[in-house]
């Protein structure tokens, strides 16, 4: 018979609330702390939050037919529309039908050069900040995986269109808003971060649209290429309606442009700071990126051979996860490893305290890539690490950010050392992934 999870005495209602609104990974701390399997109820809604691999995997891929978008991403759609981050069901299935091919091993790993050239421009242009003012590493990741982005996945040069890292932001701050204002406020409402979400939506829609123009002038229409845009305005041309087919393809390649660029130089983001604190580690990198690699550019058989890189981007994935909440809503009643969730039910597993159990984690606080060395954790459970989600929604884009974060993180190491500008504190930013507050301002400096 299932058991109700246990939850926080009512007297805490007031700190949850608070919490759910200005700092809701300190609200799924809490719960972690309480337990594996927690009920929260906050008036008229009830979160299930759960924090075992086994609940994960249930609620992810064993059962997540009955598992659709939940709290934040449902409300999220007034901002984002109905691209593969936000739909359900049937729409869902044949958007990733419509994308999933991009993604084929073999096309990326003939995308290797691309990621690598882009990689040798990010150098380039962090070289040119040695002995200046520190510069902002977030920035400058963000326009490498714009770049890799545009190169890789849609035959287009992003580099006219880098303000809409900027835009994005606006949109990512607008799906925030929806989620703690559970959609109650009309878009209309003259709002300052509104009236900016607004404005970049609109300059969002027109990048998109420039793209696509450019694509249709080409004399085969624009559609006979085995890149994303191209399987995108083919899938659009079958909608009876030019207007909801039009939307479609706003909607789809905004959710792409944001997803495709934004975890990427979050975790590079993450990674290098991490590095910057463990000397120890950036000298292995290092000396690893020089042994496999020498002075050349990695191709595509050099990934497997960039073992302690790739464990290191790993572990800041663990620590800092790309998405770091996953938030469901039940269809039917459930039983989740003993514990009852009736429909309707909000269900929340938190890939960021997961990756932090202490039953599965040795001294989970730690920066340690050697988790994922040789030998390490093999007794333990898949789903005790998620970066990239898990069942049928596992991250399409996952190989690819894998190999760019790979490849960057060893060729800017072997040329250079970033070093966190003194007196700044790097924090978690609990949005759609966890960004850094204001930045990463770095010093440069050649590598020894």
């Amino acid at each position: 018979m299932s058991r109700t999870p246990p939850g926080p005495p009512r007297r805490a209602l007031p700190g949850l609330l608070r919490k759910l609104a200005t700092d809701r990974l300190a609200l799924m701390r809490d719960a972690a702390d309480l337990g594996d399997a927690v009920r929260v109820s906050m008036g008229p809604k009830t979160l299930y939050i759960f924090n075992h691999p086994d609940h994960a995997k249930h609620v992810l891929a064993d059962n997540s037919a009955n598992y659709h978008k939940g709290i934040g991403l449902v409300e999220a759609r007034r901002a984002l529309g109905d691209g593969l981050l936000t739909s359900d069901g049937e729409r869902w299935r044949a958007q990733r039908r419509t994308i999933q091919p991009v993604f084929q091993a073999k096309r990326i790993a003939a995308q290797a050069g691309v990621v690598a050239e882009e990689a040798a421009k990010l150098v380039a242009r962090l070289r040119a900040y040695e002995h200046g003012a520190p510069v902002d590493v977030v920035r400058e990741l963000t326009g490498l995986t714009l770049g890799v982005l545009g190169h890789t996945l849609l035959d287009a040069d992003l580099a006219a269109h880098a303000s809409v890292a900027h835009d994005f932001e606006a949109v990512q701050d607008q799906a925030m808003f929806e989620m703690v204002s559970q959609g109650l406020v009309p878009m209309w409402v003259p709002l300052p971060h509104q009236l900016r979400f607004r404005r970049a939506r609109r300059r969002l829609y027109e990048v998109v649209d420039r793209l696509v123009a450019e694509r249709t002038a080409r004399p085969d229409g624009g559609g006979d290429g085995d890149d994303a845009l191209s399987r995108l305005i083919r899938s659009v041309r079958e909608e009876a309606d030019p207007g909801a087919g039009r939307q479609r393809l706003h909607d789809e390649l905004v959710t792409l442009l944001l997803a495709g660029h934004e975890t990427t130089a979050s975790t590079l983001g993450w990674t290098f700071h991490l590095l910057d604190r463990h000397p120890e580690a950036r000298a292995r990198v290092r000396e690893e990126a020089l042994a496999v690699l020498g002075d050349r550019m990695p191709g595509f058989e050099d990934l497997p051979r960039l073992a302690y890189t790739t464990a290191v981007v790993q572990e800041a994935m663990r620590l800092f996860p790309p998405v770091w909440i996953l938030p469901r809503r039940a269809q039917g009643p459930d039983d989740v490893g003993g514990w009852g969730v009736p429909a309707g039910s909000d269900v929340l597993i938190c890939p960021y305290t997961l990756h932090r159990h202490p039953a599965f984690w040795d001294a989970p606080e730690r920066f340690d890539p050697d988790r994922f060395g040789p030998g390490g954790g093999a007794d333990r459970p898949r789903y005790a690490y998620i970066p990239f989600g898990g069942g049928p929604r596992f991250c399409v884009g996952s190989n690819l950010g894998m190999m760019e974060a790979v490849f960057v993180t060893a060729m800017v190491v072997r040329e250079l050392t970033l070093s966190t500008v003194p007196g700044h504190r790097v924090v978690p930013e609990p949005m759609l992934s966890l960004r850094m507050r204001g930045g990463l301002p770095m010093a440069v400096r050649a590598a020894a």
